[in-house]
């Protein structure tokens, strides 16, 4: 698929103000992530069994499908702004989604968290569930996509610049197919590690105060786009300090590097966790700059 890289710096006045949608769309349905007990971990209690939530559309044909990562700086899950709304707005354009309770420090194994690799664990799980069960879930295993905001959006670019390859011979049907998203979508990013602009709670959440140099160096993700990196939409603001816009920057660099197809929008105004931005004069524009990203994609066809 051939679309060009465009950079949109649009410039207007804001007032940051989120609508509420504090449930998933109606029809949804939430199941355990792994078939037991997750990697890593012998307990069942609040935190330790990420779950999806999966919002089908119904459609004659097979439809797209995408993996919905909240943020919450590895923390917590944003489910509203950065969850519920987005399975909604997926579901208007005909593509079916899953929102991934990814395990976080601070929840689960008795109060010590989960760091690193259990996220990223989790959500190529959650891409190769969607791609694994297309057949029953009416979706095209060719247009399985993955969006995340803030930590989410670092997790986002994690899964997509590090791939659980297909193992055709594994007893587990999720893990025959690759987790490799076919498009990404970063909304105000957390991406660079190790970095003056790093958002710092985000990276000590997932790999600790002091981590291995190795370690920092292979989840700073913008190092580790490739020319197998999936296209990717990104969006972020200017004003936002708490995720410094140079993330964003930095990935959309280093796709353009590495001849991946990428398109960023930055706003001048607007805080950081905007979500769907709907009364936000400039970024609001972002969900619809999205949507027709994804038209030109294939992957929305309504």
């Amino acid at each position: 698929m051939n679309f060009g890289f465009r950079l949109c710096c649009l410039a207007f006045l804001s007032i940051a103000v989120s609508v509420s949608q504090a449930a998933p769309p109606a029809g949804s349905t939430t199941e355990s992530l792994w078939p037991d007990l997750p990697p890593g971990t012998t307990l069942r209690g609040e935190g330790d069994v990420p779950q999806l939530i999966v919002t089908r559309v119904e459609s004659d044909a097979p439809t797209a499908a995408v993996v919905i990562l909240p943020g919450g700086g590895y923390g917590g899950h944003a489910m509203d702004h950065e969850g519920y709304q987005f399975a909604e707005w997926f579901k208007s354009m005909g593509v079916s989604s899953a929102i991934c309770t990814y395990r976080l420090r601070g929840k689960g194994n008795a109060g010590k968290g989960y760091g690193h690799p259990a996220p990223m664990m989790d959500a190529q799980r959650a891409i190769q569930t969607l791609r694994a069960r297309a057949e029953e879930w009416n979706i095209d295993p060719q247009r399985i996509g993955v969006i995340g905001f803030s930590a989410g959006g670092h997790l986002c670019s994690t899964v997509s610049t590090h791939f659980a390859d297909a193992d055709p011979a594994s007893e587990d049907p999720i893990a025959r197919v690759s987790s490799r998203p076919d498009f990404s979508i970063l909304c105000y990013p957390v991406v660079a590690f190790g970095k003056p602009y790093t958002h710092k709670g985000s990276q000590r959440n997932l790999i600790g105060a002091e981590p291995d140099a190795a370690l920092l160096e292979s989840l700073s993700n913008e190092r580790q786009v490739t020319e197998n990196t999936p296209p990717a939409f990104l969006f972020h603001t200017g004003a936002d300090t708490a995720v410094p816009v140079q993330n964003s920057l930095d990935y959309y660099l280093a796709c353009v590097r590495h001849g991946v197809p990428a398109e960023l929008h930055v706003f001048p105004e607007g805080r950081h966790g905007l979500g769907l931005a709907q009364q936000l004069p400039g970024a609001k524009q972002w969900p619809d700059l999205c949507a027709d990203w994804l038209r030109r994609l294939g992957v929305v066809t309504i």
